[in-house]
């Protein structure tokens, strides 16, 4: 499953010309709070939320719980940990089922092939079956064809379906009823506009039905059978291959599906709704053609080729890469609007949220043809690293996150930029999942406890993880993980396995010893790696020392090269050093003189790089920032020196030595007419984040990096005008007249112009500048030759005030009115608003809550206008007043839907971070969401983790 946002380094990432954006939401799942009795919420109650995350029902559904369920007042929270784990003592081997879906019912119908789990020791021989019986209504239970009899045969409690012993080869059938229309959590079957969609990963199967809904029973999916309306649900659709169709009379009709692999039940999915499609087949590697077809809501149909084009190009990719062939004969994509997550991997039947499959030039920038194709990427890979081979238990969750991010980084470097997607890459890693580890949320990649399984899907499982599984493949070389990884496949195809095997077979493939690595899976917190040097007599030294939550020393791999002082040129190729002690000294002999080193090269280790010093050699971060081969490394010079100059300007300590590096690094990138990586130029030009930025500092004063900032970024709009207005101009003439192209080179062009014209409208002190300005991101505007270029110009007129405010207006409402109801248009016509540098933002967005298009039920509506001004430095206005805004709307938005705003409440639980002042508000709005009743488990999880 992909994270909402997780590739990009915020949550939207709406143009190539980066908007200043300021400390970045940690995002959370659930925690068992207390469970909420059927005597607290009653059917009919739409205000109640369940402390499983159960959806709401319809007041139509009045028929009160078994009375062993009504009768359960609370239960504590309790702890789950790794150590403990236990297998099954029965597996279902096989299920079927029958979905009869009827609007505001839907019935299902499952049989359970259980047979006993050789692999248990236990005691107890008990079935237990998990279900939430906030959202499924028990109606029958039958084993082997007899009615079982509550208290006597089986018991319910709260989540759960306890079965008594049942015989070898039991056929266990259960009948339960949901009411998907009143899911507004969007776990489980619910609806979604015209079509009824699953979302089952992580403990969604359980608000479907009664199941053992854990990863390690590997099922097959036997029979599927879809029943629904024939004129209003079209197109049916489930897992694997469809072996049936046909019609039932009353206007209904029924498909069956099969899927022969075995899959958790968190991979199960299907799709019931009116949509339109595109079809085409792919040959695989050894000459199987598979059917490929893309879903959609039929207005959208013409947006779905450039995803179509990226399944094709993922399924080529992992053959030629690791030599990994799709296994069915069907692959299909559905796009859902209404969808909590970026995408899902269920088996042969992806669900995507429209945001990551939708675009065509005129709705879709740069950034989302980027991002469509990585998480198309992902999920498709999911098929053998995740899908095929699966996770034992959810402390293993990195095991399938980590690997297939890495892999979707692989893909996505190899089909464009390398350097520019491991810049990007790691900006995101820095900006999302370095603040996660230094908050209250910090965690391993595996760790060894947790109460809710929601809390593991985080930038630490998937970003950092995907980082672990990187550092394999820098200590054994791509050979060597390509060996290790057939040997996993090797031996646990059809398995759900855990981190330690994945180790072993990277250990036992290469002869490697790995036993030390080991450690990162069990290490929370950022290492920090610091270096000194040394060079006498043709010889360099570098000491690192490392320093980490782990008692023991990490095996880290520090990739370094050493460019000759004098010539620029590489004195020592790159070569990986195994960092393994506390402090270690590296000597390179044999040298024809002084050398710079470039440590850390493509950021081989999720670390912070710091000399030991204390003081960067401003000297030495221009001289890498122009020669440096390695391109991370080049542009994190030039990122270096930035910094220094805007914590210099914060401190109205500004040096002109300092200024003059930077100045230097910035026009010879500005005027470096040889490199055609246009995107590593445009990058080279973006200064630091303002979250990331925060990061640097022990207390944040958000307003005070934000001027910072916007200071350095006018002086160098200011010295280079001239030269940002030719650059300018002479990408304007390259690219006009030209076709429209989703190409490295044509993106890296489009980047860099509105890099350009970025810092050219950040020139606006005087009303003569003010309008200057306005009329050339107006002129941009007009001019875009897609959706990139008009954002560009949106961004930055949207902050105009003065001179520019009528040119602001203007282009918003011709904006809006060219979005003509396109739902992920209009959420970036609210996201520019939200981020945008205006005095009055928050009464703007307040009125923008109350616009007509926006509501609270759509996730990236919400995320849109919520979740973007909690990334506007106005957010911290020293009143407290944006902290008192977003807790008004997570009080309203848990009501709905607890996973958003339990990711959204990230926003408050720094409040350690900040100021005195400012700690003091966020924590005071944290104490309020703690009191507030009901509140869902999600919310209180991420409230009371950031109390403490």
């Amino acid at each position: 499953m992909k994270l909402f946002g997780s590739k990009a380094f915020s949550v939207f990432l709406l143009s190539n010309a980066v908007t200043s954006i300021a400390f970045r939401p940690v995002s959370f799942g659930k925690q068992v709070k207390q469970q909420i009795s059927s005597q607290q919420c009653g059917w009919g109650d739409q205000k109640c939320l369940a402390a499983r995350g159960g959806s709401t029902l319809s007041s139509a559904t009045t028929t009160v719980l078994n009375s062993a369920v009504a009768s359960e007042e609370t239960a504590a929270p309790v702890e789950i940990f790794r150590k403990d784990y236990e297998p099954l003592p029965h597996l279902v081997e096989k299920i079927n089922m029958l979905f009869s879906i009827e609007e505001g019912k839907t019935i299902v119908t499952t049989e359970l092939f259980i047979e006993p789990n050789e692999s248990y020791n236990g005691k107890s021989r008990d079935l237990t079956l998990d279900g939430d019986e906030t959202c499924v209504k028990l109606l029958a239970l039958s084993l082997n064809g007899k009615d079982l009899e509550e208290g006597t045969d089986y018991t319910l409690a709260p989540g759960k379906l306890i079965l008594k012993n049942p015989p070898a080869g039991a056929v266990l059938k259960t009948v339960v009823e949901i009411v998907p229309e009143d899911n507004t959590q969007l776990s489980g079957l619910y609806k979604d506009g015209p079509m009824y969609c699953t979302q089952c990963e992580a403990m969604g199967f359980r608000r479907i039905t009664y199941y053992p809904d854990r990863p390690d029973n590997m099922a097959v999916f036997e029979n599927v059978r879809l029943e629904a309306d024939k004129e209003a649900y079209p197109v049916l659709l489930a897992n694997g291959n469809m072996i049936d169709s046909g019609d039932l009379g009353d206007g209904r009709h029924y498909a069956t599906w099969t899927d022969p692999y075995p899959k958790p039940s968190y991979l199960f999915c299907c799709v019931v709704g009116d949509l339109g499609k595109i079809h085409d087949t792919y040959t695989t590697m050894s000459g199987r053609k598979v059917d490929l077809q893309v879903f959609s809501e039929s207005h959208n149909v013409h947006k779905l080729d450039y995803a179509m084009e990226s399944l094709k190009n993922s399924m080529k990719w992992d053959e030629d890469r690791f030599g990994l062939e799709y296994d069915l004969d069907l692959y299909n994509i559905v796009a859902v609007d209404s969808f909590n997550m970026g995408a899902m991997e269920n088996k042969g039947l992806n669900v995507f949220n429209t945001a990551y499959v939708l675009a065509d030039k005129d709705t879709a920038t740069d950034s989302d043809f980027e991002r469509v194709e990585g998480v198309i990427g992902h999920e498709y890979f999911h098929n053998w690293t995740g899908n095929r081979v699966t996770c034992r238990d959810w402390f293993q969750l990195t095991l399938k996150e980590g690997l297939t991010v890495f892999r979707d980084q692989e893909f996505s470097g190899d089909m464009n930029s390398k350097a520019v997607n491991r810049i990007e890459n790691v900006r995101g890693l820095r900006a999302g999942q370095f603040r996660e580890d230094a908050g209250p949320m910090s965690h391993p990649i595996r760790p060894d406890s947790y109460i809710s399984m929601d809390n593991f899907y985080t930038a630490t499982v998937y970003s950092k993880g995907a980082e672990i599984i990187r550092m394999y493949q820098t200590l054994l070389s791509v050979e060597g993980f390509r060996k290790g990884m057939d040997l996993y496949f090797e031996r646990h195809d059809g398995s759900a396995v855990t981190c330690d095997d994945f180790l072993s077979a990277m250990s036992d493939a290469t002869g490697v010893d790995l036993s030390q690595f080991a450690l990162w899976y069990s290490t929370n917190g950022t290492p920090v790696v610091t270096y000194d040097t040394k060079y006498e007599d043709g010889t360099f030294v570098l000491t690192l020392t490392q320093k980490s939550n782990s008692d023991k020393p990490l095996h880290i791999p520090i990739s370094v090269g050493l460019l000759n002082k004098e010539t620029g040129e590489e004195a020592v190729a790159t070569k990986v050093l195994d960092l393994k002690e506390m402090t270690q000294e590296f000597k390179f002999e044999g040298l024809k003189g002084d050398v710079v080193p470039s440590i850390l090269r493509e950021f081989s280790a999720p670390v912070k790089l710091l000399p030991a010093s204390g003081e960067e050699d401003e000297e030495a971060l221009a001289f890498l920032a122009a020669r440096d081969t390695d391109g991370f490394n080049k542009w994190e010079a030039g990122q270096k020196l930035f910094t220094s100059l805007i914590f210099q300007a914060k401190d109205a300590e500004m040096t002109d030595k300092t200024y003059d590096f930077a100045k230097e690094a910035f026009g010879r990138t500005l005027t470096d007419k040889e490199s055609k990586d246009y995107s590593i130029l445009a990058y080279a030009l973006i200064l630091p984040s303002e979250g990331t930025l925060g990061e640097l500092v022990d207390v944040v004063d958000p307003i005070a990096i934000h001027k910072a900032r916007g200071a350095v970024k006018k002086r160098l709009a200011r010295e280079f005008a001239t030269e940002l207005k030719e650059r300018y101009d002479e990408l304007t003439a390259a690219m006009e007249g030209s076709e429209f192209k989703v190409d490295a080179e044509s993106i890296g062009m489009r980047r860099l112009r509105n890099v350009c014209l970025e810092y050219l409208c950040s020139i606006r002190e005087t009303p003569e500048e003010q309008k200057t300005a306005a009329e050339l991101a107006m002129s941009h505007f007009k001019k875009a030759s897609g959706m990139t270029d008009k954002v560009a110009a949106l961004g930055a007129l949207a902050s105009m005030d003065g001179e520019g405010a009528s040119a602001r207006d203007e282009a918003l409402e011709t904006f809006y009115k060219d979005a003509d109801g396109d739902a992920l248009v209009l959420n970036k016509w609210f996201s520019l608003q939200a981020m945008a540098d205006l005095p009055d933002i928050l009464d703007r967005v307040k009125k923008l809550k109350e616009h007509p298009d926006f509501t609270l039920k759509n996730p990236n509506r919400c995320r849109s206008l919520i979740g973007a001004f909690a990334m506007n430095t106005a957010f911290h206005e020293e009143s407290g007043a944006g902290y008192a805004f977003l807790r008004e709307i997570l009080e309203d938005l848990d009501q709905l839907n607890p996973q958003i705003s339990s990711r959204m409440a990230g926003s408050l639980i720094q409040w350690k971070k900040y100021d005195e002042k400012r700690g003091q508000i966020m924590k005071a709005e944290l104490q309020k969401l703690a009191d507030m009743k009901p509140i869902s488990d999600d919310l209180f999880e991420i409230v009371s983790r950031g109390l403490k």
